[in-house]
């Protein structure tokens, strides 16, 4: 359960406020949601309270898993040169999706590693593009930094 005023992260979308918990009323029956207001884009989504955790809502990443998180960029893999981009993107998509931000770092990674090696897509740096915003945007708030702060941490690994 969250509160109004708390911190959640909604997959693809990144970091946002509980703004309200509101009750709507469809086909006679009444259901509360909760209003909240993406950080980065002022979007507002609404989330019915009870499927929250159906569609991977969650709280901000916790200190330990932030380690995790650097440990696994910082990781060597193949996993880019082994499958076409259409399958890759897909797995990347799903990734993403899945709104848990070690899979997000592994997109990131994964698209940073293959652009040491070349040139990037438009595509992939697209997918490239969202998993570094989400993954520098909630760290950035779950360690109360500045986005430049988390980027240079970031960079000081691929570079």
């Amino acid at each position: 359960m969250f509160k109004i005023g708390d911190m959640a992260v909604y997959p693809t979308q990144g970091v946002g406020v509980i703004e309200d918990i509101e009750s709507r009323e469809f086909a006679g029956h009444s259901q509360k949601f909760y209003v909240l207001r993406i950080v980065d884009s002022d979007m507002t989504i609404m989330v019915p309270v009870g499927n929250a955790n159906n569609v991977g809502m969650r709280r901000l990443i916790d200190e330990k898993r932030i380690n995790r998180v650097f440990d696994a960029l910082a990781e060597t893999t193949d996993s880019g040169k082994i499958a076409s981009w259409s399958r890759r993107q897909r797995e990347y998509n799903d990734k993403i999706k899945s709104g848990d931000l070690l899979e997000v770092a592994e997109v990131l990674r994964d698209l940073y590693q293959i652009g040491s090696a070349k040139e990037l897509s438009y595509g992939e740096k697209k997918v490239m593009e969202q998993a570094r915003k989400l993954l520098v945007t909630e760290v950035a708030l779950a360690e109360g930094k500045k986005e430049d702060q988390v980027v240079k941490r970031l960079e000081g690994i691929f570079h």
